[in-house]
């Protein structure tokens, strides 16, 4: 009896943030009560607190029981000695990508935390979270940079910093287009289009040498 009991809380639980996930994306956080939500997931409000302090802890539980699609794809750049770092690189963002079109809970969620939400005290958890993913890939996408360089693909006197700002600023600039207009374009393929340009002014031109006979 007791398993059941465990097990029903649990799903009573999961329940309550599906119906949070779902109503922060439609009317956004701040536009979302208690309430409402309890409402949604068909229990009362005191049900809810018995699960959560308030909102904001609901909001944060909601966030961490999933990866949003930079966190799933973070460890790809971590294939050191890489022979083609800027495939890597590459690859990497395409699946930033697929995984943001894909994924359709992941994908609301980073709509929440993107487009959704006021980073006030209460979800200031999800902010720092952000920052962190972007701190971290930017130092992999450096390194990755710094291997181009040392193997004669990236031009020596790329900044690696300085691209890799760029390219987080594309990568985040893109979803965030993509998210507020879904049926606007294919994020996939117009996102492929915009970073091989981007890479393309990175590469050493190989000029092919002339026959001599």
């Amino acid at each position: 009896m007791a398993r059941r009991t465990k097990e029903d809380a649990l799903a009573t639980r999961d329940s309550i943030l599906d119906a949070a996930e779902i109503l922060f994306v439609r009317q956004g956080v701040s536009g979302t009560t208690l309430q409402h939500i309890a409402t949604a997931a068909g229990v009362t409000r005191g049900a809810i607190y018995w699960h959560f302090l308030d909102k904001g802890a609901m909001f944060n539980a909601m966030m961490e029981r999933v990866k949003m699609p930079l966190e799933s794809a973070m460890q790809q750049l971590d294939q050191a000695g890489a022979t083609e770092p800027l495939e890597l690189l590459r690859e990497n963002i395409l699946r930033i990508f697929r995984l943001t079109v894909d994924d359709l809970r992941a994908r609301r969620v980073f709509e929440i935390a993107t487009l959704k939400m006021e980073f006030v005290d209460e979800l200031s958890a999800v902010r720092e979270r952000r920052m962190q993913n972007q701190l971290e890939w930017m130092a992999r996408a450096e390194i990755r940079l710094r291997d181009g360089i040392a193997c004669g693909q990236v031009k020596p006197d790329v900044d690696a910093y300085a691209v890799s700002l760029g390219l987080w600023a594309i990568i985040d600039g893109l979803l965030r287009a993509w998210l507020l207009e879904p049926d606007g374009f294919d994020l996939v393929r117009l996102g492929a289009q915009i970073i091989d340009t981007h890479l393309a002014s990175l590469r050493v031109l190989r000029v092919q040498n002339a026959h001599n006979d």
